[in-house]
């Protein structure tokens, strides 16, 4: 099977991001508005919208129109790939 290298690089390229990273991080429980996404940091709206396109470009992150709000959620399958990789290699390197 062949591997999607590029895919991957781009997953880990966005969560290279400290403040990507720990958006990601907040996900982790549940859907959230971008609002309460925004109150945890000390940054602007537009800021904010960049970070999110990254993440949601990369696949790792869903996000939903919600009237006038965007909700953002991990893409769980996504996140499988990406651990299958992870897990692929930590095999190979424990055996």
């Amino acid at each position: 099977m062949e591997q999607n290298y590029t895919a991957y690089a781009i997953a880990m390229k966005a969560l290279s991001d400290e403040t990507r990273l720990k958006i990601f991080d907040m996900l982790d429980n549940g859907e959230l508005c971008a609002c309460k996404i925004l109150e945890a940091f000390n940054i602007t709206q537009s800021t904010l919208s960049y970070h999110m396109k990254i993440l949601c470009e990369s696949g790792l992150v869903n996000g939903r129109r919600d009237g006038i709000w965007m909700r953002y959620s991990i893409n769980e399958e996504k996140l499988e790939v990406i651990a299958g990789f992870f897990n692929k290699v930590t095999k190979i390197k424990c055996n």
